[in-house]
């Protein structure tokens, strides 16, 4: 760890061409670490993503992208991919997460929503992999993995296999059937920032895809770290569809179908997120993230009622998971 340490010191001094200081800024749950660099009144961040040369590749090649687009992402400073090292512009520190209130709500979702409209509309999904069915079954496949069996102990019988295996099958069926775009993939509030204009400030768009038009509305307005009144989540994403019509993103007879991808969607998203907060805890030694699991899945539990076909894996989360979870801070 000091040897890496010295790495970056002496990396950031050269690119700098002077002394500075770092400072350790949380970090996602991804092995990635961030550090803002000071130097005189300048501020930076550095990304130390080691050894995975292609993910800072993957990061400018996209980070342009959105730029080119108007889009408020960090410029790129300095990089050094053979040690997995970007120095980048600082947007701040004023993440969505802890800035959203009820009375900035509306304006903050309306800034990202028409950050997200220009993804959709406007970003290249050219050399982004597909979002396609083995892919999305390989990430429901981390709710089964990680959280039933990893974090719970579950030795699963046939019919205990076969309910999460009949619900993923329904929910990849609706998702292969949208309307594919530029998906960031985390475009939540935890990877938002308040900025001065143009806002909101990007981040964490490395492992950007082409898939279904509903995955990114439905990670920010049902976040796994902040809730919000279902009739108002709603309105927002009915508001959406309603743009996503007038930018060309969507078919005016999609905009029937936008509700039905948007819940089917976020279940999808919500089971995989579920297993991945487990993955974190038993892998990671991470367990923060356990907290979350309830309001993750409690998005899964008030749309399965609409859809017979989620009854059995709603019943399956609400009488056996939620209950056998550990009992964590309180969310």
């Amino acid at each position: 760890m000091q040897e890496r340490r010295a790495l970056l010191v002496d990396w950031v001094r050269h690119v700098l061409g002077g002394e500075c200081r770092l400072e350790p800024v949380a970090g996602d749950a991804s092995s990635r670490r961030y550090w803002r660099v000071r130097q005189d009144a300048r501020s930076y961040i550095l990304m130390d993503a080691p050894p995975v040369a292609a993910d800072i590749e993957r990061f400018v090649r996209i980070a342009e992208r959105l730029r080119s687009l108007g889009l408020n992402t960090p410029r790129i400073h300095a990089q050094e991919s053979e040690q997995g090292l970007l120095l980048l512009a600082d947007l701040g520190t004023r993440l969505y997460l802890e800035a959203l209130d009820r009375e900035n709500v509306d304006r903050l979702y309306g800034d990202a929503l028409a950050a997200l409209a220009v993804i959709q509309a406007c970003a290249s999904t050219a050399g982004l992999p597909r979002y396609d069915g083995p892919f999305l079954h390989r990430e429901l496949a981390l709710f089964r993995d990680w959280l039933l069996v990893q974090q719970l102990g579950w030795e699963l019988s046939d019919v205990e296999n076969a309910v999460p295996a009949l619900a993923f099958e329904f929910l990849v069926e609706h998702a292969l059937e949208q309307p594919q775009v530029c998906v960031h993939r985390d475009f939540h509030s935890r990877n938002l920032l308040v900025t001065p204009p143009p806002s909101p400030g990007i981040l964490d768009f490395q492992d950007a895809v082409a898939g279904p038009v509903t995955y990114d509305p439905v990670s920010l307005l049902r976040d796994c770290y902040i809730a919000w009144p279902r009739e108002q989540v709603e309105d927002w994403a009915r508001g959406y569809a309603r743009l996503a019509v007038h930018s060309g993103i969507l078919r005016p007879k999609d905009e029937d179908h936008f509700m039905n991808w948007f819940d089917l969607m976020g279940v999808q998203r919500h089971l995989k997120a579920s297993g991945i907060f487990a993955r974190l805890n038993v892998r990671d030694h991470k367990p923060d993230y356990l907290a979350d699991i309830p309001r993750t899945l409690g998005y899964v539990l008030a749309v399965a009622p609409k859809y017979p076909q989620l009854t059995a894996l709603a019943d399956l989360i609400r009488e056996r998971v939620l209950p056998e979870l550990p009992v964590t801070r309180s969310c």
